[in-house]
């Protein structure tokens, strides 16, 4: 199972359990752009499916047309069944588009399209998602979560349909918002020595912190809240090869603006030498 590196870290768990093999294709830094390259070796005669997250997390990366087209077109010469994590569909940002893969040639019958209402709403807790796809891949699909969870959030499901019908208005108030807390957020990053990479999608925000004296982000992201009482997330802990995140740490900027600018105070600490 081909899956863009670093994963969402229950991909891993998930192949494993359906006894697969993960083989993982590059988005890496500085500019965590997709190695087409490696993509293309990434195919062989024993691929099953490829797993694609986009907007992308924890980078934050949309892939762009050129890119979704050459996934289409390895899938279909190669066969390939397509899983697609769109879970952050609507959380876009500036010029960014997301296409769906399941709209390009040859792949609507090889697409299964996931999202969910926890990004979307911002209602996480609910765990209230779809999948969209053929009748036959459904049906799998169906027959396999029946026997794990069996029913998701029953009572929520109502509001969750509610809201898919009326909800369009509070989706693009919520994105402009989150576009001005990702700004907020790398404004602060700037003024404290960190240089962001300033994501197309997503509610993340990916720095560099070895600038500090830290050899990775475990180290920095372990000593971090002691510091500063500021917590952040390891990039590394996505990747199965480790050496290229290790540089990077992943921050949340899904918080009250009042948050945001609390953390860049305490951040203002580790510029300066201090606690």
């Amino acid at each position: 199972v081909i899956a863009l590196e670093p994963f969402y870290d229950s991909y891993a768990a998930s192949i494993e359990l359906a006894g697969g093999t993960r083989v993982g294709v590059g988005l890496f830094g500085p500019d965590f752009s997709l190695d087409l390259g490696e993509l293309a070796r990434a195919f062989t005669p024993r691929t099953k499916a490829m797993l694609v997250n986009s907007p992308h997390n924890p980078t934050g990366t949309v892939l762009n047309r050129g890119e979704l087209a050459e996934i289409a077109r390895l899938a279909v010469e190669h066969d390939v069944i397509v899983l697609c994590d769109e879970v952050y569909e609507h959380l876009i940002f500036d010029d960014a588009k997301h296409i769906p893969l399941a709209s390009f040639p040859g792949m609507r019958e090889r697409t299964v399209r996931i999202s969910s209402s926890g990004k979307t709403f911002s209602a996480t807790g609910w765990k209230i998602g779809w999948a969209l796809s053929t009748p036959e891949l459904i049906t799998e699909i169906t027959a396999v979560k029946q026997f794990l969870t069996f029913v998701s959030g029953a009572p929520f499901q109502p509001a969750v349909a509610r809201a898919l019908n009326e909800g369009d208005d509070w989706v693009a108030q919520a994105r402009s918002e989150l576009q001005g807390k990702r700004d907020r957020l790398a404004d602060g990053l700037r003024s404290v020595g960190l240089d962001p990479v300033l994501p197309s999608g997503t509610f993340f925000m990916t720095t560099d912190v070895t600038r500090f004296g830290y050899a990775d982000g475990v180290e920095f992201c372990r000593e971090l809240p002691i510091r500063c009482g500021v917590v952040a997330i390891p990039h590394q802990v996505f990747y199965d090869r480790v050496d290229a995140g290790k540089p990077y740490v992943r921050w949340a900027f899904c918080k009250q603006d009042a948050v945001l600018d609390e953390a860049i105070r305490r951040l203002g600490g580790l510029s300066a030498g201090g606690v």
